[in-house]
C-alpha cells in the first residue's frame, strides 16, 4: 500500500483541520517527528500569527512553533483547496452543545462537507472531535464515499471505504499542561472502519504516540471517549453532592477525601469545585444521552451527574450569600472579586469555565463582579457569554476594596499568603488556602 509506505518513510504530507487546543500540539508533534504538515483553520486571525511562530495558547511555547515553521515543517492556511496535497486528513473541531443541550455536529458537518469536495483517492481521514457512538459511520462514511472525485473518477460511482479512501476515529485525550503527560505520550485508542483502515490508522500514530491501542470498531472508539468523560463527570458529580452534604453537617469534604485516599485499594480521589468546565467533561456526557434516546433508553445516572454539576455555581453563589451576610453585608451590591477565570489551573482555557457562570449568577443578584487572573487578560466572548471585563491586577490596595474574593480557579500564580492577609472575606472553592496551610476566620469552603 503507497500510503503505508509513505507513512513508515515519513513522507507522507498531514493534513490538521482545526488548530486549537487539541489540533496545535498533535501537528507540532507530526513536525517535529519529521512528517510536513499543514494545519487548516477558518479563524484567519489565526494564520499570520502561526506564520510568525507565535502562539496564541499560553502552555503551547512559540519556540515549538517557530522551530516547525522555520524548518519547513509546519505550514498554516485557511484555504481548505490545498487539501488535495496532503495524505491523512485529522479533523479536530469542537462538538458543542446547542441551547437545549444536544449535540452541535455543524462543525463535523461542515468539515465533512469541505473534505468530501476535495478527497482524492489513497487519502486517509480521522476524526479526533468527542462525539456520539455512531458520527463516523453515519455521518463522515457517507459524505466522503459520495465525495466530488468519487463522482469524477469512477462514473457516478461510489468510492469504496477501505480500498479507496481510509477513514478512523481516534478520539483525543489532550490534558492541557498536564506536567507528566502530553499529546506523544498519552495512548491512543484508535478505530477503522475496516480493517485496512485501523491498519493505516495504527501506522500513523505509531510514528508519534507511545503505544496505540486498537479497537473493533469506530464506534467502540466514539464510546472509550465518553465512557473516560462520563467517569469523571459522575464521580466529580459525587464529591460535589457529598460537599454539600457534609458541609450541612459541618464536615470538611477535603479533609475526608484525604482521610478515604490513604486506601491503596478501591478508591480514586476526586474533588469538588465551582462546576464543571473544559470541552469534555461538561459537554461530553450529554452526546451519549441524546443518542441513547434512540435506542428508548433513558440515561438516569449520567443525567443526575450532569444536574448535581450544573448547580454548582449556584451553590457557591448561594453559600458566599450566607457568607457575607454573617458579615453584615448584602450580595446587592456587593463588590466580589472572583480568582481564575480559566477552567483549570495554570493554563488559559476559558472553554466552559464556571467562572462564567458564577460572574452572571452574581450579576443577575446585584453583585459588582470583577476578576483576576495572570494567563486570562481579557474575557474572550463565548458561546454563552460577553462579558466586557480586564483581569485586576491583585495588590493590598485592589484587595481591601471588595467586600469577597471568591476563589473559582486555583492557579499556582496567586499569592495566597497575601491575599489572605489583605481581603476583607474568602470564599474558596477548592480548598486552595487549605492546602497552603493558611486557615483563617474570615476564609470559607463552598
Amino acid at each position: 500500500m503507497n500510503l503505508l509506505n509513505k507513512i513508515q518513510n515519513k513522507k507522507a504530507v498531514i493534513g490538521i483541520i482545526g488548530l486549537g487546543y487539541v489540533g496545535l500540539p498533535l501537528g507540532l508533534e507530526f513536525a517535529h517527528k519529521g512528517f510536513k504538515v499543514i494545519g487548516f483553520d477558518i479563524d484567519e486571525k489565526k494564520i499570520p500569527i502561526l506564520e510568525r511562530g507565535e502562539s496564541y495558547i499560553k502552555h503551547i511555547k512559540a519556540e515549538r512553533i517557530k522551530s516547525a515553521v522555520d524548518k519547513g515543517m509546519f505550514d498554516a492556511t485557511s484555504d481548505f483547496s490545498r487539501l488535495p496535497e496532503v495524505d491523512a486528513i485529522i479533523i479536530c473541531v469542537p462538538t458543542p452543545l446547542n441551547e437545549h443541550r444536544e449535540p452541535d455536529m455543524s462543525y463535523i458537518v461542515n468539515s465533512g462537507e469541505v473534505v468530501s469536495k476535495y478527497l482524492r483517492k489513497g487519502q486517509f481521514v480521522v476524526l479526533e472531535s468527542s462525539t456520539y457512538p455512531g458520527t463516523t459511520d453515519e455521518i463522515l462514511l457517507p459524505m466522503l464515499e459520495n465525495s466530488q472525485q468519487s463522482q469524477l473518477v469512477n462514473q457516478h460511482k461510489k468510492f469504496v471505504c477501505g480500498v479507496d479512501f481510509y477513514l478512523a476515529f481516534s478520539p483525543e485525550r489532550e490534558d492541557p499542561n498536564n506536567p507528566n503527560y502530553n499529546t506523544a505520550t498519552i495512548p491512543k485508542v484508535v478505530g477503522g472502519v475496516t480493517p485496512a483502515c485501523l491498519e493505516v490508522a495504527q501506522a500513523l500514530y505509531n510514528q508519534v504516540i507511545v503505544n496505540t491501542v486498537p479497537v473493533s470498531s469506530t464506534r467502540v472508539a466514539e464510546a472509550t471517549k465518553l465512557l473516560e468523560n462520563i467517569f469523571r463527570s459522575v464521580n466529580i458529580a459525587l464529591v460535589n453532592e457529598l460537599k454539600m452534604v457534609f458541609d450541612r453537617m459541618e464536615i470538611d469534604v477535603w479533609e475526608v477525601i484525604k482521610a478515604a485516599s490513604t486506601k491503596p485499594f478501591g478508591f480514586t480521589p476526586f474533588y469538588p469545585g465551582p462546576g464543571l468546565g473544559g470541552h469534555c467533561i461538561p459537554i461530553d456526557p450529554f452526546y451519549l444521552t441524546w443518542k441513547a434516546r434512540e435506542y428508548d433508553i433513558s440515561t438516569k445516572f449520567i443525567e443526575l451527574a450532569g444536574e448535581i454539576n450544573t448547580l454548582q455555581p449556584y451553590y457557591v453563589v448561594e453559600r458566599t450569600l450566607d457568607y457575607l451576610n454573617n458579615f453584615g453585608k448584602s450580595l446587592k451590591g456587593a463588590k466580589v472579586l472572583i480568582l481564575g477565570a480559566s477552567y483549570k489551573k495554570d493554563i488559559d482555557d476559558m472553554r466552559e469555565s464556571p467562572t462564567l457562570k458564577l460572574i452572571d449568577i452574581l450579576r443577575s443578584k446585584g453583585a459588582v463582579v470583577d476578576y483576576s487572573d495572570p494567563y486570562v487578560l481579557k474575557l474572550p466572548p463565548t458561546r454563552h457569554f460577553k462579558f466586557d471585563l480586564s483581569s485586576v491586577e491583585i495588590t493590598k490596595e485592589s484587595l481591601s476594596k471588595y467586600d469577597v474574593i471568591l476563589l473559582s480557579t486555583d492557579h499556582s500564580d496567586f499569592d495566597y499568603k497575601f491575599i489572605s492577609e489583605n481581603a476583607k472575606l474568602i470564599v474558596d472553592t477548592r480548598n486552595a488556602f487549605g492546602k497552603k496551610g493558611i486557615i483563617k476566620e474570615n476564609i470559607f469552603k463552598a
